[in-house]
């Protein structure tokens, strides 16, 4: 018998559920893992609420997640029983101490990598990848904005397009997280809380406004990026933390030429190819130290309520896991 976290039905933290749970033998494409960590991510959150409706209930949710592999089911020929591997991929269901996931989405760790950390950059860092090098591709020069800048993408999003030579602004709440998003690479901070950001983005680029925007927030930051973006630019909104967009007239990006795009990772990493391009690039980033990861903020899986409360009271840097 193992045990997961579940929800019975949508709701606050206080609706997760620690329950026994049986796991059966992997099928065809199948692994089973032994979880170690298991990553925190905002999506949990949409699923836990409700807003990403899960399609049965109970449900365990999560889509993240490092350990060892205990079985593999019937054509499985890459992974065997032993293996360290992480994955960040659906369907939900990491929140648990075992659990069965597509072998084909599974990334074995390489040994300089510990699997808290793996756990906790897989779908972050696979997420800062494919918006800097495939959604909006950035170059040297380019001037970047990076909402919520000491957020666990976000402090990956700064130190890689630093990297790549772009000019780095952030948006953050307080001094603190401002100063720990200025040490991964974010060259102007901005404290929302008592600086209006498109006027500072446009003090700090002459006028012209930022390039590129990374917008993981969403409907309290919309209009405010649209302000902030140069001519011709790209707002990227890949998450909604603050809520969801209202619906908008396509005319107001008329103003600048601008252009929107709403990604999601898991139609980035569809297949094993692309999965393998965009992990090991993350992975090589990663070992050579051009991206560093704070050690992840640790909850023991039965207290993956009061993460939660954490994450959605924004009282958090960096990434969080869950151990098992």
């Amino acid at each position: 018998m193992t045990h997961a976290i579940r929800i019975h039905s949508p709701g606050a933290p206080e609706a997760f559920v620690w329950d026994a749970i049986d796991v059966p033998a992997p099928a065809e494409g199948q692994a089973l893992i032994r979880h170690t960590a298991i990553g925190v991510n905002y999506i949990d959150v949409y699923h836990r609420t409700g807003l990403y409706p899960l399609p049965a209930m109970p449900a365990i949710i999560g889509m993240e997640g490092a350990g060892v592999i205990e079985a593999v089911g019937p054509g499985v020929t890459d992974l065997s029983p032993g293996d360290r591997v992480a994955y960040a991929c659906g369907p939900t269901g990491a929140y648990a101490e075992r659990r069965l996931v597509p072998a084909a989405q599974m990334v074995k760790i390489p040994a300089g990598i510990s699997d808290a950390t793996a756990a906790a950059m897989m779908l972050k860092g696979m997420t800062a990848q494919y918006l800097l090098k495939d959604t909006a591709p950035v170059h040297a020069g380019d001037t970047v904005l990076v909402h919520a800048a000491a957020g666990g993408v976000g402090l990956l999003l700064c130190q890689w397009a630093k990297h790549l030579g772009c000019t780095v602004i952030g948006t953050v709440g307080s001094d603190d997280k401002a100063a720990l998003a200025r040490a991964h690479g974010c060259d102007h901070a901005i404290v929302y809380t008592r600086e209006d950001f498109p006027a500072r983005v446009k003090e700090i680029t002459g006028g012209k406004g930022a390039r590129v925007i990374y917008d993981g927030i969403g409907r309290d930051t919309f209009a405010g990026s649209l302000d902030a973006l140069a001519l011709c630019g790209r707002l990227v909104c890949y998450g909604q933390a603050s809520g969801p967009i209202a619906p908008i007239n396509l005319g107001i990006l008329s103003a600048k030429s601008a252009s929107i795009s709403r990604p999601v990772l898991f139609h980035y990493t569809a297949t094993p190819e692309s999965l393998a391009r965009i992990a090991g690039d993350l992975l090589d980033v990663v070992s050579r130290g051009i991206v560093k990861l704070d050690t992840p903020r640790e909850y023991a899986l039965r207290d993956a309520a009061q993460a939660h409360r954490d994450l959605e009271g924004r009282r958090t840097t960096g990434s969080l896991v869950l151990m098992p």
